[in-house]
């Protein structure tokens, strides 16, 4: 146990170093910008910016703190560049583009004549306060890209001075002059050094100019802090999220699990136990990845990571991981560690490639949300009830395998993931019922009322009875294991709708909080195929029940 710590320890530590020392240049990063409420890294100020109107966080290459500078010291130069991303086939017909692009320059997309009617046809839209379609949500985007770009391209986007009295940050655009003469020191450093990159000049010409660029970014922070040193005692946090935005902690930790998962199969297909060691050590160390990605976001923003979607889904796959874990050490049947590790991993994977609709960046909470014991108690509760359902539905599909492979050879596999289907599912309403119960007293706290029949009130309570028809069902031995394995698969599609579609595509009730827009295509896709599946294995399994009585 001691050598795994260490070797344990001496991984992390070499993850954690690959951004423990900065490089020359890199200090620009650490600028303390204000957006969005909250005081942040330049870096993830850049990022966001970039996806908002690219829709990545990279442009051919180039890193977004170089790219949103030269938006704003030379935005001409963009004018032909196609930044602009619209994925939406309706609004590119709309405007009368070829609907097989997907990037615009400013001039195709703003300079169309028909921009300013959609922008006018989206406001009254907005203005009858229904849910916006996709086709109108699509608008929206566009219609804030067009926004970010001008206002980051103005200068008034950037917040870098704290006022000496006041919490609104001053913009480049307003600052004053003796702080003009500062930031000019910043720009003037930025584009020696980027221009020495792109030219190729000589390594230590380009050193020297990245030097010269972090000692402005040092001058400019120093005067800065002596403006309003209370504003500006960020130093430790803004750290902290430039080594979270470089490190990607869960997606180390999904990588860890996939080989948690390979080496289980290996196990299976070698016929070597030893190999088992080997998965263990890949799925802790990718849970304490998952972990310690879950404590630097709360050390960023001082709560709990649970208050949009993309941080519930990744607080779902440690969970998964955790449940697997103590299922298997309990029944060692592999096949739930197995289970637990490839559905942690599809969570993880989602989150990270999916930005448009899970939306990873640290944003403050809204004001119902602010009460971290009730966040912590209720929200974290109730969530964590979904990894053990998820876990189930894992194992569900995993037990319809093995019944498409033939029910007689794989009896004992089948038992195998029914008993822990059946347990998981214990779990879930273990956690949510009282998770439910919780939720109520916040809502009287916060609304005044226990329960009022809100949509995600209501669905909550309809994933709870539903898993509960299946304990009672399965206990009065109504449902068989074959039935078992069906209801794991059909009844989480009672939690994605809890989940995710009072929020994505009822987007109703006072949880409005929650609310997102995206990804419905991909996860009815997800949900049909599921049902399909189980529908094709319980259709091919009653025509073998059909056949063997005949020939019996």
């Amino acid at each position: 146990m001691k050598k795994f710590l260490l070797f344990l320890t001496a991984v992390l530590l070499s993850f954690s170093g690959v951004t423990a020392f900065a490089k020359p240049g890199d200090q620009l990063k650490y600028l303390p910008v204000q957006d969005g409420g909250r005081i942040k890294p330049y870096d993830s100020f850049a990022k966001e910016m970039l996806e908002i109107v690219y829709g990545k966080g990279t442009y051919e290459g180039r890193k977004a703190t170089e790219i949103i500078l030269t938006w704003m010291l030379s935005p001409q130069a963009w004018a032909d560049k196609k930044i602009f991303e619209v994925r939406n086939h309706q609004v590119l017909e709309a405007m009368k583009l070829p609907k097989d692009q997907r990037y615009f320059n400013g001039q195709e997309l703003f300079g169309n004549d028909r921009f300013g009617l959609l922008r006018q046809e989206l406001q009254s839209k907005r203005e009858t306060k229904e849910k916006l379609n996709p086709y109108f949500q699509a608008l929206q985007r566009l219609e804030n890209q067009y926004f970010v770009f001008q206002e980051v391209a103005a200068g008034r986007m950037l917040k870098v001075l704290p006022p000496k009295e006041g919490d609104a940050w001053i913009a480049v655009a307003d600052l004053p002059e003796a702080f003009q003469q500062k930031f000019m020191g910043i720009t003037t450093s930025f584009v020696t050094y980027i221009g020495g990159v792109a030219s190729g000049a000589n390594q230590a010409d380009i050193d020297a100019a990245a030097t010269k660029l972090d000692e402005s970014v040092v001058a400019f922070e120093t005067a800065a802090r002596a403006e309003n040193p209370a504003l500006y005692d960020h130093d430790t946090r803004i750290r902290a999220e430039v080594h979270y935005n470089s490190f990607h902690p869960f997606r180390w930790a999904y990588v860890f699990y996939i080989l948690a998962a390979i080496a289980i199969l290996l196990v299976w297909a070698l016929s070597k136990e030893s190999l088992m060691k080997a998965a263990w050590v890949f799925l802790v160390i990718g849970f304490v990845l998952n972990t310690y990605g879950f404590g630097v976001r709360m050390f960023i923003m001082e709560r709990a990571p649970v208050s949009n979607m993309y941080e519930t889904v990744v607080w779902v796959a440690w969970g998964t991981v955790l449940f697997a874990a103590v299922l298997e050490l309990i029944y060692k049947f592999r096949i739930i560690l197995f289970a637990g590790t490839l559905v942690a991993a599809f969570g993880l994977v989602i989150a990270d490639f999916a930005p448009a609709v899970l939306d990873p960046t640290l944003q403050p909470l809204e004001p119902v949300l602010r009460s971290n014991y009730w966040l912590t108690i209720h929200v974290m509760t109730i969530t964590i009830s979904y990894a053990a359902f998820f876990l189930a539905f894992g194992l569900g599909d995993l037990g319809l395998y093995y019944y498409l492979r033939g029910e007689e050879k794989n009896h004992e596999k089948i038992r195998a993931v029914v008993t822990a289907i059946y347990r998981s599912m214990q779990i879930g309403v273990a956690f949510l019922a009282p998770g439910i119960i919780l939720g109520g007293i916040w809502a009287d706290y916060s609304w005044g009322r226990f329960w009022g029949w809100d949509p995600k009130e209501t669905w909550a309570l309809i994933a709870l009875l539903g898993y509960l028809a299946v304990l009672h069902a399965r206990y009065a031995g109504m449902i068989k294991n074959f039935g078992m394995v069906v209801t794991a698969i059909i009844t989480f599609s009672l939690v994605i709708m809890a989940w995710y579609g009072v929020n994505f595509v009822l987007g109703a009730g006072l949880h409005s909080y929650g609310f997102g827009a995206g990804g419905v295509e991909y996860v009815s896709a997800f949900v049909a195929a599921h049902l399909l599946f189980a529908l094709y294995v319980w259709v091919l399994r009653q025509g073998r029940t059909k056949k063997a009585s005949k020939n019996s």
